[in-house]
């Protein structure tokens, strides 16, 4: 088999990978593809960690896609999701971030980058020596159909999943169940009860998945060899942040208001016991400062970090 290293062109000739080729994990699989064309390093023997999730997520489940990213990759784990637009993107950039290896499952040829936006993170998984994966033959377009095929071998590949945000009915909870019905451990983030965004976590959680804020929540279940020693200190959870020095004494009212959680202008100025006049120069600072964002609807969130 000949392997083409990392290139700038991610649309070059892709390996093809047969089943002698796989990880243990994907290869014991029954319904496992009979080959998978690959770009870059393909996945060896390194344990897989899953993120799945939203394709439009809330700056919440942003947040905390990219920083259990960051952590896993942090931790020796490969981060595996699929390239889709939200969480599946959050999950890759993170554990690039952390100098770590992710690789993405593609619902279409290796050669048609679904959505088109991210063409740029695919080159960095290339080119940071991870690996784009995909059961279908160069030239195939991303049709619907071809995603729930692929969550198979994005669970296929791990040794657990964890949904961070999903409806009821979503692609997340799809992979879910595909790793359920493999034997693999599935996790969930658990999220605002008001939210539509926390349906999918909901549910699993009542089926007994188990809740994860941060890593350490995953370490009776990870492979043996991870569970010992901290993750290195590029990983950063979602508590790290979290302290925020040299605030004023209203910019840290709107931080500790902020939370995990978007806030309306409206709900800001009520907490702060403000008008939208006296909160507009620090929001101002804050988001000049990077420490937050602006949403659409007058809204803000922390800025992921």
């Amino acid at each position: 088999m000949s392997v083409p290293s990392p290139a700038r062109d991610i649309a070059g000739p892709p390996a093809v990978l047969r089943e002698k080729d796989y990880p243990d994990l994907l290869r014991s699989l029954p319904e496992r593809p009979e080959k998978l064309y690959a770009l870059g390093f393909p996945p060896d023997g390194t344990p897989a960690l899953a993120l799945v999730g939203s394709r439009r997520p809330s700056a919440y489940g942003r947040r905390m896609a990219r920083a259990l990213a960051r952590e896993a990759a942090a931790r020796g784990l490969a981060v595996v999701s699929g390239l889709a637009a939200g969480i599946d993107a959050e999950a890759h950039a993170g554990a690039l971030e952390a100098g770590g290896k992710t690789w993405a499952v593609l619902g279409s040829g290796l050669d048609r980058i679904y959505p088109e936006e991210n063409k740029p993170l695919a080159r960095r998984i290339v080119e940071s020596g991870g690996c784009l994966l995909s059961e279908f033959e160069p030239g195939t377009p991303p049709l619907p159909g071809n995603f729930p095929r692929r969550n198979r071998i994005v669970a296929g590949l791990c040794w657990g999943a964890v949904v961070v945000e999903g409806r009821a009915k979503s692609g997340s909870l799809i992979t879910a169940r595909l790793a359920l019905a493999q034997g693999r451990e599935v996790f969930a983030v658990p999220g605002p009860a008001d939210s539509p965004l926390s349906e999918a976590p909901y549910l699993l959680m009542r089926e007994g998945a188990k809740p994860v804020r941060c890593l350490d929540d995953l370490l009776e279940d990870m492979p043996p060899g991870l569970r010992k020693g901290p993750a290195r200190a590029s990983a950063q959870g979602p508590a790290a942040a979290q302290s925020a020095p040299g605030l004023s004494a209203i910019e840290r009212r709107i931080w500790e208001m902020l939370g995990s959680e978007e806030r309306s202008l409206e709900d800001l100025c009520a907490g702060a016991g403000l008008g939208p006049a006296d909160l507009s120069a620090p929001l101002f600072h804050m988001e000049l400062k990077d420490l937050i964002q602006s949403l659409p609807g007058q809204r803000y969130a922390k800025k992921i970090r």
